[in-house]
């Protein structure tokens, strides 16, 4: 009697019965970045921490909206160009499609790279501050106070301090030079909306990610919050204030614009019904107060839902020390990727730093994540089981004998790790996922070594082709389900087991076939050699 090798049902509920996503809309976005420089390795985490949700996503059977971008406004853009001697837009555009390239390099699959100079943001954030305006939260007064141009951020009085050797004022949180501004700006009512967002976290604990971030906003918002200044005079590199041209919205009134943008704000009804509220905002741990504080407001302010869910990564560090230019340790992305490949590069920041706190990189720890996990670990066990069936088994697919429980117990345990990795994924946890991935790994490498196919195939073929089978299956699973973060080498994995073009998760469920043939084995994750 040939064994049971049906997988359990992993699709899990769906509106048609089809897979789990279901065709529904799923709208994630990454911040966008303020191109008055070149990217640098914290850009590149976001953006392959993003990509890797969203190939998530999408291969679970969602409709995925994937939007990022940079903010070309601000009055920090003004003041480099005008370092470099030239035009703020020839700026925005050189430095903007150096951001876009790297993305392209990181394998990145947005969906629309936005920048907040396209003529339908413009669009966007005009009607957001007219909304916000007919609310009447919006009014004219002087501001004068204490402004940090590098993070476009107002500081109170309390919040800075004198500290650096020329005794400049700083801001306390950041070190950054802060300097005395008066101007007339319209403000906007943040005052107003302080019990309301109490109201939000309250109500919808999973609105902030992690908890020490969740933890962060609310104190900051319990501690009492003043009303903001959202127009600037003093310069004019940003989008002007509807009716009074003289003005420019405040940066991060428009920056945060963007997320409305990327779905058809305010035009395109249809996209915008189907894809907002959104479903996650990725960023980085230094701007969750604009996003988990001002951006709630002004969208309750605008009569917009909000956003289901923010989270704040943290940040890098090489061998342990803060990146500085003047410590001499930033590191280009690229040059990372031409070092060690795109796909060990993904893998190793996602398995390495655990998503949402700070995390340490050195090329010792790739290379070392390389050997160990990649090519002993995941691609050891694809090479040797593929190799023993092309030596048996010409090459065809075992036939599978009565399965022991061992085998079941294996078998049992790949078929979890479709609900275990969405689970992880699902709550940003993407370290854990794969975590998850390489232990069944770790556990499969165990299994062939007790079970001993090359001794085996002297005494006993069909056993021998049942431990090859199970090997190949978990192979097969691991690399489904490790594609969003290793599209190119999980693929070639699944083409070397001959896998069809359905490589969505669903197809988890599916069993190799017995008897279908595979091409050569040729290693995927080759030893890194210095």
């Amino acid at each position: 009697m040939a064994p049971d090798l049906t997988s359990p049902d992993l699709s899990g509920p769906a509106e048609d019965g089809t897979s789990y996503g279901a065709g529904r809309p799923y709208y994630l976005t990454t911040a966008i970045a303020y191109p008055n420089g070149a990217p640098h390795i914290g850009h590149a985490y976001e953006y392959i921490s993003a990509d890797a949700l969203a190939r998530f996503k999408r291969l679970d059977g969602f409709d995925v909206r994937f939007l990022t971008g940079t903010d070309v406004h601000g009055q920090k853009m003004q003041q480099t160009a005008q370092a470099e001697g030239i035009p703020t837009a020839e700026l925005a555009n050189r430095n903007s499609d150096r951001f876009q390239s790297l993305q392209e390099r990181l394998g990145s699959s947005f969906d629309r790279f936005i920048r907040t100079s396209d003529e339908d943001h413009k669009r966007a954030s005009e009607e957001l501050w007219k909304r916000m305006s007919d609310r009447g939260d919006i009014y004219l007064d002087k501001y004068s106070g204490w402004y940090d141009v590098r993070d476009e951020t107002f500081y109170a009085e309390a919040d800075t301090e004198i500290k650096n050797d020329a005794g400049e004022r700083v801001a306390s949180d950041t070190g950054h030079v802060v300097t005395w501004t008066e101007e007339e700006t319209y403000f906007f009512r943040l005052s107003a909306y302080q019990d309301k967002l109490l109201e939000l976290y309250e109500a919808q604990p999973d609105f902030i990610g992690p908890d020490v971030r969740r933890n962060e906003v609310i104190s900051f918002v319990k501690g009492g919050l003043t009303d903001l200044s959202v127009s600037r005079t003093t310069f004019d590199w940003g989008v002007p204030v509807p009716d009074h041209p003289e003005h420019v919205m405040y940066v991060w009134v428009d920056a945060l614009t963007n997320y409305l943008t990327g779905v058809g704000f305010p035009d395109d009804a249809v996209t915008f019904e189907r894809f907002w509220p959104a479903d996650l905002h990725i960023i980085g741990k230094d701007i969750i107060r604009f996003h988990c504080v001002y951006w709630p407001a002004f969208l309750m302010s605008a009569g917009v839902e909000l956003p289901k869910r923010v989270f704040a990564h943290g940040f890098l560090f090489n061998k342990g020390e803060k990146m500085s230019k003047s410590v001499g340790n930033v590191v280009d992305p690229e040059n990372l990727i031409d070092e060690f490949g795109l796909d060990p590069v993904r893998y190793f920041f996602l398995r390495e730093v655990s998503y949402g706190q700070d995390g340490s990189y050195s090329a010792e720890a790739i290379v070392s994540r390389i050997n160990a996990d990649l090519s002993n670990e995941f691609g050891n066990l694809a090479q040797r089981t593929l190799s023993m069936i092309g030596k048996y088994f010409d090459g065809v697919v075992p036939a599978v004998a009565d399965l022991t429980d061992t085998d079941k117990a294996l078998l049992d345990r790949a078929d979890s790790l479709l609900g275990t990795v969405r689970e992880h994924f699902d709550n940003q946890a993407i370290h854990l996922g794969l975590e998850a991935l390489w232990s069944t790994l770790a556990e499969t490498n165990r299994y062939i070594s007790a079970q001993e196919p090359w001794k085996l195939a002297k005494t006993d073929l069909d056993r021998t082709g049942t431990v090859l089978y199970v090997c190949a299956e978990v192979v097969r699973i691991v690399a489904v389900l490790s594609q969003p973060v290793m599209p190119e080498s999980s693929n070639k994995i699944l083409d070397l087991l001959a896998v069809g073009d359905d490589r969505q998760f669903s197809a988890v469920a599916t069993r190799l076939a017995a008897g279908t043939a595979l091409p050569k084995p040729s290693p995927v994750f080759p030893r890194y050699e210095n």
